[in-house]
């Protein structure tokens, strides 16, 4: 599968964005999705992923404010990110592993390319 993202931009904090995740290929549905993000000078982190079948985590930082969602029909996977702040600007990385949710890089083996998201005060 192949992964391409979008949906960044600049927002005010307080404000919400929708990432999206589009996958090629016809195992989507076998795919657990995970988003992570990358700010300036920070290691990469997982945000939220969710599995073949639905299951979801989040990172503590966005719970409550982010959810994670997957239309199997459209092969995309969305990231809902309300009251953003600018502790959430960032490159973010959809990614893709076969059936199970995986909260480290690694662990991936597939990933698109990153959307920015600037939040800014």
């Amino acid at each position: 599968v192949q992964l391409q993202a979008s949906g960044g931009g600049l927002v005010q904090a307080g404000g919400s964005l929708r990432l999206s995740c589009t996958a090629s290929g016809r195992t989507f549905s076998s795919y657990a999705l995970g988003w992570f993000r990358q700010a300036p000078g920070k290691e990469r982190e997982v945000v939220t992923a969710i599995s073949w079948n639905g299951s979801t985590t989040y990172a503590d930082s966005v719970k409550g404010r982010f959810t994670i969602s997957r239309d199997s029909a459209k092969n995309t996977v969305y990231l809902q990110m309300n009251s953003l702040g600018p502790e959430d600007t960032a490159v973010y990385y959809c990614a893709g592993l076969r059936w199970n949710i995986a909260t480290l890089p690694g662990d991936y083996d597939t990933w698109g390319q990153g959307t920015l998201v600037t939040v800014s005060s």
